[in-house]
């Protein structure tokens, strides 16, 4: 993610800090100070709200380690103002896998509260359950609370939080993935009506809330949509077939005349019928910036990258674009470079599909697609 800073690694994935989250830390600063004068309160804010966030990684560890378990890979986690963000290459199809990945959060942050609770009677502190409080009570009594507070509110069974995937997996041992999150997200954005007719008349952060679990339903239900759509479409009928490749020891300077010569901004990098890295427009930019025209591209391009097959469903293909750090994959058949995708040509394929569907009187049969590309053999 952009504007991020990578502040260190945990169980070998990367942790990221936003840098509005300085931002959060500036107003934490300054509102302390502002109304106590006291530097060792203000320190004391700074640091509960960093143990906070110390948590709320934890949390996000929680979803990563156990999506591990079902080969899942976690691509990193970004702390935000608003929270944590694990971002998994995606979310276990077997509804119970998926079920125990969205409690693992919560659950870590009940196993942190009790181990604050036995740590605070070990001291010999006895703390009420039912009166504890956010903004009252010792530090490690406000920690506990927030922890309680973090697994509730992650558990309201409405998308984007944890309780929306719980709600979806349950619902998915019972009917198809796609009804059961069309079903979830209908039903968390009933409860963001709640939310907001509630927030009218008492509290102004269920406004938020409500506007937040909307849009995060909204979201989820048209993510599966779209790959349910794309689901039996290959590769093939999507992806540009009309594209330049440049060879290692091309210079800079043949890449921004093929730029300049058309509309393609990624260019695979290639040396016979192996594909070597992809020369990113963002890539050449820096690269003729610090370096000139005269640099080779093997000095510029980027090695790490994914790779599709023509056969390949787009809904695959989608899960290696939202992975990748390229916008662009190349597409290979029986080992031979054949094509190029981009969310750009997936989104074209929407369009022409949508707009052929629309032609089409009631009761017709589904519209062919334009026309089915063949697979060009070098």
């Amino acid at each position: 993610m952009r504007w991020s800073w990578k502040i260190g690694r945990l169980a070998g994935i990367n942790v990221y800090m936003h840098a509005t989250f300085v931002l959060l830390l500036a107003f934490i600063v300054f509102a302390s100070w502002s109304e106590k004068h006291d530097l060792n309160e203000t320190a004391v804010a700074v640091v509960f709200i960093l143990a906070i966030f110390a948590c709320v990684i934890l949390h996000e560890l929680g979803h990563a380690l156990t999506a591990r378990r079902y080969g899942i890979r976690t691509r990193d986690i970004i702390l935000l103002p608003i929270g944590g963000l694990a971002r998994l290459e995606r979310m276990p199809d077997k509804p119970l896998e998926e079920l125990r990945v969205a409690l693992a959060g919560p659950a870590v942050n009940v196993v942190i509260a009790a181990g604050l609770f036995a740590l605070l009677i070990a001291f010999g502190v006895h703390p009420k359950l039912a009166q504890l409080e956010l903004v009252s009570g010792g530090f490690l009594e406000r920690i506990m609370s927030v922890n309680l507070w973090l697994a509730g509110f992650n558990l309201i069974p409405a998308f984007p939080m944890d309780g929306g995937r719980v709600l979806r997996a349950l619902l998915a041992t019972r009917m198809d993935y796609t009804q059961a999150t069309l079903k979830a997200a209908h039903i968390g954005q009933a409860l963001a009506l709640v939310f907001g007719f509630i927030g009218l008349f008492r509290d102004p952060f269920l406004l938020f809330v409500a506007l937040f679990v909307w849009m995060g339903a909204e979201s989820e239900a048209s993510t599966v949509q779209m790959h349910t759509s794309l689901g039996g479409v290959p590769v093939e009928r999507v992806m540009l077939t009309e594209f330049h490749t440049l060879q290692p020891d091309d210079t800079l300077a043949q890449a921004t005349d093929y730029v300049l010569a058309g509309f393609q901004h990624d260019f695979p990098v290639v040396f016979g019928d192996h594909v070597l890295g992809v020369l990113t427009r963002e890539d050449l930019m820096k690269a003729l910036a610090a370096h000139g025209s005269g640099l080779h591209v093997r000095e510029a391009m980027r090695r790490e990258f994914h790779i599709a097959n023509s056969h390949d469903t787009l809904d695959q293909a989608l899960g290696r674009l939202g992975t990748a750090k390229v916008r662009t994959i190349p597409v290979e058949h029986d080992g031979h470079l054949v094509g190029l995708l981009n969310m750009e040509n997936v989104g074209e394929y929407m369009m022409i599909q949508s707009a052929l569907r629309q032609s089409q009187p009631p009761g017709a049969a589904p519209p062919e697609d334009v026309k089915e590309k063949p697979v060009l053999m070098p």
